[in-house]
């Protein structure tokens, strides 16, 4: 199998003369990254449908607010919307059979409403969001597969790792999961009462 990788970095002066050869390029590839654009991608439009054999798409550190237009990203197996603008995770459910890791860290994310359709979802990278609260954070139990979770920098986490029980808390809560915040996740096995 051959695997297309395409970084498109336009200048606005560039665009027009290139948009057509790459964009045929595009449309084959299995990775995308447009990342640090000038002028920044504001919003996730249908142009994404064309993307169908894309597996990782790349479109950190732009202003988009709103997750949108992933029908046609039938094979993606990797999104990353690190240092956004974006709100709340609705939007994912076209994603949801195929969506392997989630990276949104650095976004304004306060709810995880939208999260329970991502039933393959192994990685999640969501530091520095806004996330308060423990009902919140339950909803990612809904996750069966997750396995690999990144939360700093969120105020609950800064809370309970300032009362120091933050790990304990969420491995208790999420007891599938190997590692958490870049550690390992070591759980002690029950000891068994002696007859």
């Amino acid at each position: 199998m051959i695997t297309y990788s395409v970084v498109l970095f336009f200048l606005p002066q560039e665009k027009s003369g290139m948009e057509s050869e790459n964009e045929a390029k595009a449309s084959e590839a299995t990775e995308i990254k447009l990342l640090s654009l000038i002028p920044p991608i504001e919003k996730m439009d249908a142009s994404l449908s064309t993307l169908a054999n894309c597996e990782k798409l790349s479109l950190s550190t732009n202003c988009i607010e709103k997750i949108a237009n992933l029908n046609g990203l039938k094979n993606l197996k990797i999104l990353s919307l690190g240092r956004n603008n974006i709100k709340n995770l609705t939007g994912l459910e076209a994603v949801g059979e195929t969506l392997e890791e989630l990276w949104i860290s650095y976004n304004c994310i306060e709810k995880l409403k939208g999260i329970n359709v991502l039933k393959k979802l192994k990685v999640l990278y969501m530091s520095n969001n806004f996330v308060k609260d423990w009902g919140e954070f339950g909803k990612l139990a809904e996750l069966p597969c997750l396995q690999d979770l990144v939360f700093v920098g969120n105020p609950i986490e800064e809370k309970h790792t300032a009362d120091g029980t933050w790990r304990d808390e969420a491995c208790r809560r999420l007891p599938n999961l190997k590692k958490l915040d870049g550690i390992p996740v070591i759980r002690q096995e029950a000891e068994e009462d002696e007859p």
